[in-house]
């Protein structure tokens, strides 16, 4: 346990007295994948305070990369309304962060750090990292009534709309990208890496590689859940319409029941790796083992205010990067990365020969990411735009 008082060294080296000792960061949910950015920004400020990991989980237990973490993780039953609200209340009760940080502006986070606000007085931040209505309005007509009519889910459609507007009930605000600054405000804080662990020179491709059946192949790695929004479709596509021989295009996060497994076609089916979710501290060897990292994110309301966080992984290996023009991503990679029109396979499957076929250039781009990661998109950075705005709550 820390002592009372915590001498934080400020940007300018002055030492300042802080009272603040823990910060509770109020997950939405620990079993889904939203738990990687509240788990980054708990572990930015792990060396300053003591932090822990608060949420509702389901019976799947918690999200699978991150089951191992040392960062202390407390979990509640997820239940459906009005029974969640019992489970609310008495996490409300048991909160005991001097700050709270809510991720995510839903009821499950938000929701309850409005609620501990009210009855203990404690400042709350609320880190806004994807436009949560737009993954509910990509869907038509009818699809959106239904999920706004979904009353007992405790993050449906019309609890998030309502969270989305009380974002100024906060003390203060974080956003991962652009957009959403636009939207709610906020300081702007990037999906950071800590480049010392994700740094290339620390592993050798070549057992991996041979493990996955990638020897004498070109492998084309995309990192997360499958998605059409984040471009699935497009590099399946692509792969058909590629000119590079013995192109492998290889899938890290793919669930047992996800429909790629289910593919029959032979001739697409043999030009697929499938892998599972993976530990985040086995996430440098996988990366390692790709020739080039794609993420082709389409321009849909799921995408617009979202920045994909496997691009920060890609650009601290050093791998050749395409994505697409959409939400900060230009701006991110800079002249680092390929970059393509949204939704175009053709074009995603030329840039894939091109990269190839010009091996040299591509290796230069991957080294001036990891350059560019290091000086603005490592996770001292984020530490210290964090400590600064606990500072500003606290002064």
């Amino acid at each position: 346990m820390p002592p009372a008082t915590n001498c934080l060294t400020s940007p300018d080296d002055a030492i300042v007295e802080s009272a603040v000792v823990k910060i509770s960061f109020l997950c939405f949910e620990l079993s889904d994948n939203s738990l990687a950015r509240a788990w980054l920004l708990a572990r930015a400020l792990s060396n300053r305070y003591e932090v822990e990991l608060i949420g509702p989980c389901r019976g799947a237990g918690i999200w699978p990369p991150l089951k191992e973490t040392s960062i202390t993780v407390k979990r509640y039953p997820w239940s459906r309304l009005p029974m969640y609200l019992s489970t609310m209340r008495q996490m409300a009760r048991e909160i005991d962060g001097d700050i709270l940080f809510a991720c995510k502006p839903r009821l499950t986070s938000f929701g309850l750090g409005l609620l501990a606000k009210r009855l203990t007085g404690k400042p709350l931040i609320v880190d806004i990292d994807d436009w949560e209505l737009g993954f509910f309005y990509h869907t038509d007509f009818w699809g959106k009534l239904g999920r706004f009519l979904n009353l007992s889910n405790p993050n449906g459609l019309p609890y998030t709309w309502l969270m989305e507007r009380l974002t100024g009930r906060a003390d203060a605000i974080v956003v991962s990208n652009r957009f959403l600054q636009n939207c709610f405000s906020g300081e702007l804080i990037y999906h950071a890496r800590d480049t010392t662990e994700l740094d290339p020179a620390r592993f050798d491709p070549g057992p991996l590689r041979k493990k996955l059946g990638l020897e004498n192949k070109k492998a084309v790695m995309f990192l997360g859940t499958p998605r059409s929004h984040k471009g699935m479709d497009d590099l399946l596509e692509a792969l058909q319409l590629t000119k590079t021989p013995d192109v492998q295009l290889v899938f890290v996060g793919v669930d047992d029941n996800h429909k790629l497994r289910r593919i029959e076609n032979p001739e697409i089916k043999k030009r697929l790796t499938l892998v599972g979710k993976v530990p985040f501290d086995e996430l440098g060897a996988y990366l390692s083992a790709a020739d080039i990292l794609a993420i082709p994110q389409r321009e849909t309301t799921d995408t617009v205010g979202q920045m994909p966080a496997k691009i920060f992984d890609a650009m601290a290996m050093a791998k050749p990067i395409i994505s697409s023009r959409v939400s900060d991503i230009p701006e991110v990679l800079g002249d680092c990365g390929y970059l393509i029109d949204p939704g175009d396979a053709r074009q995603l499957a030329q840039t894939i020969d091109h990269i190839f076929a010009n091996p040299d250039e591509a290796r230069l781009k991957g080294e001036k990411a990891r350059e560019r990661c290091r000086s603005l998109y490592d996770i001292k950075t984020a530490e210290e735009q964090l400590v600064r705005l606990i500072e500003s709550l606290t002064s």
